[in-house]
């Protein structure tokens, strides 16, 4: 393998000519024996050498070529698998199909069965075929272009990006169902603000959940980030502790996990606004975001839970989870109709890299392909 490292050939003795084997016979009376061994150290040399020449051989032959690693996916190729079932259900409709009456039902109970809700079904529906009147649409792929225009002008009012350092420091109030992966997200989250040379704090306010402080404080200790707990302490404390810890120090900024709970328990959705309320007497305009962690396979579910969250704490963004599997990704286009929030995370798996900034082109090509 290396050039500097190569096996010497041993010397290869010569066989004596007759002459020499003569004047060898005359000089010296050799026993019978000495003669049957000196034939056989003639013959020797030749072995040695055909066993060092294979020897070299072996040597020289290249290594196997390891086998190349698989390749990993990137993110559109992740977010095209995770909504695969709702793009094959709205795509296949096109195949040959005639513009007609039979089109447009077909399409109608693919949007709802992608969970886009009535009311932005009955949106993309009659401005599409408004749009194939007016243009004079009159093949299956042009009226799929046409979708797809419509669908993105629907998603992009809710592609916001995330902004740091507007406030010192920014303070985020995060909230959401059990089960929606809400600590997890918020773990993601700190990662990519500390790679972006963002100081942070976490506040474990989750004192309703028995393992969610737990939880948190794994993820700030894996990624070297203070967490600040109390034992059995008022979540509303927790959080005012983290913003003053925050001041004092200097840190960019802090996210304040809070219980997980349904917006029909009443009680419960009333300490989030004490949360909230403490909050700003830590800080004046804080929680300057205000985030709602959707799972994305609860589908009208989510809107359920987007209206009663906003109603309650005045919501300044989402992230939805989960666009994986059994997604089918349609609620974002009930969100953008009945209640615009900006939808500033998705997330398709369980890794760091698979919660990324949401881009609206991106969600409708990977929808419609």
């Amino acid at each position: 393998m290396f050039s500097f490292f190569r096996k010497k050939t041993p010397e290869v003795l010569a066989t004596p000519t007759a002459s020499e084997t003569s004047n060898t016979a005359n000089q010296v009376n050799h026993s019978e024996s000495n003669i049957n061994a000196d034939s056989q150290l003639a013959h020797a040399p030749a072995a040695v050498e055909v066993k060092v020449e294979a020897e070299l051989e072996a040597k020289s032959a290249p290594a196997p070529a390891p086998a190349p690693a698989p390749a990993k996916l990137s993110w559109i190729a992740r977010l095209k698998q995770g909504l695969a079932k709702t793009s094959s259900n709205l795509t296949t409709l096109f195949v040959g199909a005639k513009i007609d009456d039979d089109l447009y039902d077909e399409l109608e109970a693919a949007l709802l069965t992608s969970d886009a809700g009535v009311e932005a079904t009955m949106h993309l529906l009659d401005n599409l075929k408004r749009k194939v009147k007016e243009e004079k649409l009159t093949e299956a792929e042009q009226v799929k272009a046409a979708l797809k225009t419509l669908l993105l002008d629907l998603l992009t009012p809710l592609q916001k990006p995330f902004e740091l350092g507007r406030h010192q420091p920014l303070v985020m109030m995060i909230s959401g169902v059990n089960g929606a992966g809400k600590t997890t997200t918020i773990g993601k989250l700190a990662k990519h603000m500390h790679a972006h040379g963002q100081s942070v704090v976490l506040a474990a306010g989750d004192t309703f959940r028995a393992a969610a402080r737990e939880q948190l404080m794994v993820w700030g200790e894996r990624n070297n980030i203070t967490v600040i707990a109390q034992e059995s302490g008022d979540p509303a404390a927790v959080a005012f502790d983290a913003v003053a810890s925050a001041k004092a120090r200097g840190t960019n900024v802090v996210m304040v996990d809070t219980a997980g709970r349904l917006p029909t328990q009443l009680h419960l959705m009333e300490e989030l606004k004490k949360i909230k309320r403490v909050i700003a007497k830590g800080m004046d305009g804080a929680p300057q975001e205000v985030l709602l962690v959707i799972d994305g396979n609860t589908g009208q579910n989510a809107l359920t839970q987007v209206k009663a969250f906003d109603d309650a704490l005045q919501l300044t963004g989402l992230i939805i989870t989960k666009l994986d599997g059994t997604a089918k990704g349609g609620v974002l286009a009930a969100i953008a109709k009945t209640r615009p929030i900006p939808v500033y995370f998705i997330g398709v798996g369980e890794q760091i890299e698979d919660l990324q900034a949401f881009n609206a082109q991106e969600f409708v090509d990977a929808l419609l392909q």
